[in-house]
């Protein structure tokens, strides 16, 4: 007989958490309304047991909760709290279903320091790298403001543009890398596997090949022999230059080449200013002081030159200037946005133009992802063409030229 996890309310309001044994999901929910019950969530629980499929998918878990995960947590807190469940009861009956064992343990510490009487906020605190600075501010405001369930309702819809954002371009990056890992292998193939058979076809022609076809036998040779020295070079020159972006100097010219690079500059630009508005314009809604906001907003941005970009707003403002006095003397924002952005600041509407101008450059980030992969397809079909095409090239050449002296 199945288990199912539930999650009801009784006739006085308490709400409570446990596990039940039933033929389906409708008898279950049958015995806990015939007890005078209202049942707010129910859902089966896997049984434990010995077999290793069951430990394997246990040891998924043990990694770090993602943005899935917070996102996930974020809805459900949103809908319960709106059905009029305690924060506390809310949080523990999520944390009973929640499968990552890292998250759900955390889930647990946040509803002790709820249960201590600490401010939600300040229990998220603890773990900034799992919430971040907008997360944590924008629920310390809704506190304020008494408006928690509508703002878990912008933070999840946040959350879930910032992850179909990243996937998108995580998507618009990894189509070339595979296309150019395919195009290496099939070219080592090439010299390694099929140019040495024709390698005796050729042996004492020599001053009858071409230059191309020379080239290329003297490169096989070489593959044949070190092959394992060009992988280990190339592993070496990838493993380098990770590290090196991963350095502070570093970081700082792969964000400025994002910026440069022709073929991605436009997708990189529309990413990090649709980022930096929507993060600003959210947390402005929100009630948040302007500074914490610009503070913020660099963090978040994802780009150095962004981010140092919003540490001058930042300084500017805290001198008692506009917001647009330092954007007027960068390149990274337009000149329209940066009007609206006065316009807004002018009118006292700051938040809903910033919102506006966000919403216009995750389309218009779409449209260049889609135009970006539209141009980077037949680009690297022309380069594989290109070297497929001089390798069979170095090959017939020669072929047809023997046929000739020999006729």
């Amino acid at each position: 007989m199945p288990l199912y996890r539930y999650q009801m309310k009784n006739a006085g309001g308490e709400v409570s958490v446990g596990n039940l044994k039933a033929d389906s999901a409708m008898a279950a929910s049958q015995v806990l309304r015939a007890r005078g019950n209202t049942v707010i969530a129910l859902a089966p629980v896997a049984e434990q047991g010995t077999d290793w499929g069951a430990k394997l998918k246990a040891l998924n878990y043990t990694s770090g909760p993602n943005q899935n995960d917070i996102l996930g947590f974020t809805t459900q807190l949103a809908v319960m709290v709106k059905a009029g469940i305690s924060l506390r009861a809310a949080l523990e009956g999520i944390a009973e279903q929640v499968e990552n064992a890292k998250f759900r343990k955390i889930l647990f510490a946040i509803k002790g320091d709820v249960e201590a009487g600490k401010p939600f906020s300040e229990a998220l605190k603890k773990y900034p790298k799992l919430f971040g600075p907008l997360y944590i501010n924008m629920i310390r405001a809704s506190e304020m403001s008494g408006q928690f369930s509508h703002m878990l309702d912008r933070i999840a819809a946040y959350l879930t543009q910032q992850i179909e954002t990243k996937r998108m371009v995580t998507g618009a990056m990894v189509y070339p890398v595979i296309i150019a890992v395919m195009a290496v292998a099939v070219s080592m193939f090439l010299l390694t596997f099929v140019l040495p058979k024709f390698a005796a076809v050729f042996e004492g022609k020599e001053s009858a090949m071409p230059m191309p076809t020379i080239i290329l036998m003297n490169l096989s040779d070489f593959m044949v022999v070190w092959w394992w020295a060009v992988i280990l070079g190339m592993l070496s020159v990838a493993a380098a230059l990770f590290f090196v972006a991963r350095t502070e100097k570093g970081g700082w010219w792969v964000d400025a080449l994002k910026l440069k690079v022709p073929v991605f500059q436009r997708m990189f630009k529309s990413l990090y200013i649709g980022r930096s508005l929507h993060t600003m314009g959210e947390l402005i809604n929100a009630g948040v002081p302007m500074l914490d906001t610009l503070q913020i907003t660099g963090e978040i941005s994802g780009n150095r030159m962004f981010r140092r970009l919003w540490l001058n707003v930042y300084n500017s403002v805290k001198q008692g200037k506009k917001i647009t006095t330092p954007l007027h003397k960068g390149e990274l924002l337009p000149k329209p946005v940066i009007q609206m952005i006065s316009a807004g600041e002018e009118s006292g509407k700051l938040g809903e133009v910033l919102e506006q101008v966000s919403s216009f450059y995750a389309k218009q980030l779409k449209e260049t992802i889609k135009t970006v992969t539209s141009m980077i397809e037949p680009i690297m079909i022309v380069v594989m063409g290109g070297i497929v095409g001089f390798i069979a090239m170095a090959i017939i050449l020669p072929i047809f030229k023997l046929s000739t002296l020999v006729s």
